[in-house]
Formats: C-alpha cells, sequence, structure tokens
C-alpha cells in the first residue's frame, strides 16, 4: 500500500506572515501535479472550535458544508483548491484534552495514568491521520497556528517529530519564516529566522523548506546564510515576497521552481502541470483599470483589522469584481456613526453598492437598518448576508409596514412586533445558555422562486448554501411583508423557513438578502451568482 504523505506548516519569528495562504498555496501546486490532497489547520487555543471567538479577536468564523465552525484558513484552503472542509479538517487544543478526558473517563486507556507526553501527541497524530483517511489524499497538508518557540505548540511539534521519527520519508516540515528590513538598514536580515530554525531544531525537527516572507525576495546572500544554518540546498530557500494579490502567490513559488523541489523531495514523480486558468487569473487582477465602489456596512472594525473579519465577503467581492473585469474599491463604513447623525447617510450616494454582512449583537444595528432603508429609498444596490437580510426586513417592517418597533428578538426582547425571531430549536439552547456549536450550521437546501433575481443569479431552482444563525424571519409576518411587496424568494423545502429575501427589478435594481452565507461558496475561478449579480447592479448604477 503506497503510504501518504505529510508535510508541516509552520511559522517563525511572529504570527500572520501568511502560513494560511503557504499551506493553501503548497495544496493548490501539488494538486495541479496531479496529487489528491488535503489541508488542515490545528488551532493552539483551548477552545473547541472558532465559533465562541469574537470575528473582532480572531478574525472571521469559517462555516464548513457539515457545520464545523472553524478558522479563516479553512477559507483559504476551500478558495485554493476548490475542495470541501469539515470537521476532520480542523483541529484545536481544546478538540484534542477534551477527547483524551472523555476516553480517560471511559476506561479507555486501560487503567493507565494518562500524561500529556506521550497521549496528547498522540491523540493529535490519531486525528491528522482521520483527516488523511475522510479525505483519501494522497498528500496531507498541515497548518500550526502560532510560530514555533510558544509552548502552546510543543506538543504539535511533539506530534510532528513522532511521526517523523517513525516515518521520515513520508513528513516534511516546511518554515515560513519572516525576514525583517529595518528602515535605517534598508537590508533584509536572517538573525530571527536563524532563532526560528533552532527553536526547532531543540524539539528535534530540522526544516525541509524555509518559505522567507518579506516585503521584496529574498537576496542571494540572505539565502545562502539561512541555507548553512538550516544544512538545506539553498533551492529549498524560497523567496516568498509581498504579491500584488493573495492569488499570485503559487505563481511566484512557481517561479522559484517550488513544485518540481517540493516533489524531488516528497520523492514523487509529476503527473501533470495545469495551473493556467490559475495563472491567467493572477496576471488578469493586475491590468484591470476600471473600479466599483463598494461599501460594506459593519460592525467588526475597531480591535482587528476589516481583511481579517470580513475575509470571505471581501474575497467574494474580488472574485465577482474581476470576472466582469473591475475593480473593487471597498470602502469600511461603521454603522453606529449614522445612529447619532442620519445627515451621514448622504455619504452612501457616492456608493455603487452597499453590503451589510453577518454579525451579533444589538450594536450598530440601528445605522444598519437607517443604511438598508436609505438604500431601497435611493435605489442604491443592496446586499444584506445573514445579519444583512434580517435588517433590510426589519427595514421594511418599519417604514413600509408602519410597525415603527419592530425588531429582532435578538436585538430587542421586548419589542411588539418581532418580524425576527428566535428559531424554535434554539429557544431552549439559550435559555440553558447552550451555546457552543448549537446553532443552524452547515450546508441546507432551498427552493427558487421562479422569475425572481435569485433563480435568475442561479439559472437553477434549488440550491444548497452554508447557514451560521438562531434567527429566521417570524412567519405570523410573513403575509403582510409579502403583500406590502418583499418577495421571499428562497425558501427551506417545507416552505417554513426564509432564505432570500427581495425587492422585485421593476421595484429595485439589486435589494436583496440572504438568511445563509453565500460568501462561503466563492471561488476564484468561479464566483458566486448572487455577488456576480450584485455587482453588475452596482457597475450599471455607476454608468
Amino acid at each position: 500500500m503506497k503510504k501518504t504523505k505529510y508535510i508541516f506548516v509552520v511559522g517563525g519569528v511572529m504570527s500572520s506572515v501568511g502560513k494560511g495562504i503557504a499551506a493553501a498555496s503548497i495544496g493548490k501546486i501539488l494538486q495541479s501535479r496531479g496529487y489528491k490532497v488535503a489541508n488542515m489547520k490545528a488551532d493552539m487555543y483551548v477552545n473547541i472550535d472558532a465559533g465562541t471567538i469574537r470575528p473582532a479577536e480572531h478574525g472571521e468564523v469559517f462555516v464548513g458544508e457539515d457545520g464545523v465552525e472553524a478558522d479563516q484558513d479553512l477559507g483559504n484552503y476551500e478558495r485554493f483548491t476548490n475542495q470541501v472542509s469539515k470537521r476532520e479538517n480542523y483541529i484545536t487544543t481544546g478538540q484534542v484534552y477534551a477527547e483524551v478526558i472523555r476516553r480517560e473517563r471511559n476506561l479507555e486507556y486501560g487503567g493507565e495514568d494518562v500524561e500529556v507526553y506521550p497521549d496528547i501527541p498522540k491523540e493529535i497524530i490519531r486525528r491528522i491521520k482521520a483527516c488523511q483517511e475522510k479525505n483519501e489524499s494522497e498528500i496531507t497538508i498541515i497548518e500550526y497556528g502560532g510560530t514555533v518557540g510558544e509552548y502552546q505548540l510543543l506538543p504539535f511539534l511533539e506530534a510532528t517529530r513522532m511521526m517523523k521519527s517513525k516515518n521520515p520519508e513520508d513528513v516534511f516540515v516546511v518554515l515560513t519564516s519572516y525576514l525583517p528590513t529595518p528602515s535605517l538598514l534598508g537590508e533584509q536580515k536572517s538573525k530571527p529566522t536563524q532563532h526560528a530554525v533552532t527553536d526547532l531544531y531543540s524539539v528535534g525537527l530540522n526544516p525541509d523548506f524555509v518559505l522567507c516572507r518579506a516585503d521584496k525576495p529574498a537576496t542571494p546572500d540572505i539565502k545562502k546564510t539561512i541555507s548553512n544554518v538550516c544544512s538545506l540546498p539553498i533551492e529549498r530557500i524560497i523567496s516568498a515576497p509581498d504579491v500584488y494579490s493573495i492569488y499570485d502567490v503559487p505563481v511566484n513559488f512557481e517561479k522559484e521552481n517550488f513544485g518540481n523541489i517540493l516533489l524531488q523531495t516528497l520523492g514523487l514523480r509529476e503527473r501533470q502541470k495545469d495551473l493556467a486558468d490559475w495563472t491567467a487569473l493572477a496576471n488578469k487582477i493586475k491590468k484591470i483599470k476600471k473600479e466599483v465602489t463598494i461599501g460594506v456596512v459593519g460592525k467588526y472594525f475597531n480591535l482587528k483589522s476589516c481583511k481579517d473579519t470580513y475575509i470571505s465577503v471581501i474575497e467574494s467581492i474580488n472574485h465577482s469584481a474581476w470576472n466582469l473585469n473591475y475593480k473593487p474599491n471597498i470602502i469600511w463604513l461603521d454603522s453606529e456613526k449614522y445612529e447619532n447623525s442620519e445627515d451621514k447617510l448622504k455619504e452612501l450616494d457616492k456608493l455603487d453598492g452597499i453590503i451589510v454582512p453577518g454579525g451579533f449583537g444589538k450594536r450598530g444595528t440601528e445605522g444598519m437598518i437607517l443604511a438598508a432603508d436609505y438604500a431601497r429609498r435611493k435605489k442604491i444596490p443592496y446586499f444584506g448576508l445573514c445579519l444583512g437580510m434580517q435588517i433590510m426586513t426589519i427595514s421594511f417592517a418599519r417604514n413600509i409596514l408602519n410597525l415603527k418597533k419592530a425588531n429582532s428578538t435578538e436585538l430587542d426582547q421586548n419589542t411588539p412586533d418581532p418580524v425576527i425571531a428566535t428559531m424554535q430549536d434554539q429557544v431552549e439552547k439559550i435559555k440553558n445558555k447552550n451555546y457552543g456549536g448549537t446553532m443552524r450550521l452547515g450546508a441546507y437546501p432551498c427552493v427558487l422562486k421562479k422569475g425572481s433575481i435569485a433563480a435568475t443569479s442561479y439559472g437553477e431552482s434549488k440550491i444548497e448554501e452554508r447557514h451560521r444563525h438562531r434567527y429566521e424571519v417570524n412567519n405570523s409576518y410573513i403575509e403582510p411583508l409579502e403583500k406590502a411587496g418583499l418577495v421571499f424568494s428562497g425558501k427551506s423545502p417545507d416552505g417554513k423557513l426564509m432564505e432570500i429575501a427581495e425587492l422585485p427589478k421593476k421595484e429595485h435594481p439589486f435589494f436583496l438578502g440572504t438568511q445563509f452565507h453565500p460568501e462561503f461558496l466563492s471561488r476564484p475561478l468561479s464566483p458566486h451568482p448572487l455577488f456576480t449579480s450584485f455587482i453588475k447592479a452596482c457597475i450599471n448604477k455607476k454608468k
């Protein structure tokens, strides 16, 4: 039986240097060579999953097809390799310890004492192999969160060491490390990376490759220095400079001959080489001149960069705009400022379109409701995602049905008109504070109304999209909302859950919201149809 290969991507010097994009790019390159790959993310936090972490704290929560609430890097893996991520593709320290403790309580260790070493690394190895088996991958790429030298990472590095000591020809380590360029010196420095390599040595691991992240390509002298420190051939020191877009990264790696060297190191033959469509897209992006301006009216702008918080939304906008030969100019608009001064809503006039993305909690929602109403009245294309659909429904009820205090029970438990209400299966969960992993999560089917904007966009009558929510349009208000002109163009197969709301095209160029998250299914080479229809409406407004 042919053995699978394992590639571990670890970080050096500091976090947020692009390990996720590097891991996704490695997957893409190997896939283009004809190999079946799987990407896996291992996070160090003790949370069971990312679902209970604030987006402004840790970035977007990405939802897999089976409902796993995971780190945003799973989104990168899906966008690069066009593969579906599931629970097996995601691991946290919390999951590992919870399973080891469960097994101990069930006497599954046969009365032995259970210890951090080796039992925790063994559980990590079991999960890595479960991911490989589930995906039937020939090469499994595991990205470790954090950086070498952090104590939280030690059990994971030990798991890698154990796997490598048993099968050295099948386990490889890629160190993604940062090369700083002090402004006063004006030259790259390799010393921090050398220390990262030493940290790896201290746990019994050698890097097989070093990806040199920097603002510019690694110089020959730097490559030679790192090569000597690591005792690696210089061709395994790969330059990874800043690029125009993340989709340039696999193309850039290929310029460094990374794919061929990687296969040689793994002891594998090239079966094919087809990165043509991807390379064409990466080259096309740089040449686009025309702009379309999209305003994202959100609330998670204070603690972390908007790019991490709304990464899937940003990439979905990019995919569709590029497909239509436009470059998106994304404007970040904090919804809270509209609550203090409605005059500030006039700034929306300069936009070609507005997106209200997902979110939780009351803060900023009144500003979103005002923005949705303004977009409706001024005929500005509006696209609501999850919370954004609920916001447009509340706004419609207040301003068209004249239900001035209409709201969601999430935002106001005492509202006299709960047009958005808690889903029935969520009531007891909320009452018992059972929050983690209990929302309506993952892929569910949706039936589309013939002739609607939604159905026209998809070009089919039944779709499947990913969800993450506890609240839905209250069925008691559906009839009056529909009589007033709001069209529920997407519903669950039993007709009980409203999945898409829109205004007819004769009333508005694009005023549509989805209870699901279409951004999770957009891909660079196959943009999401709803985002594409929205961008088309934005371009028409611009013209």
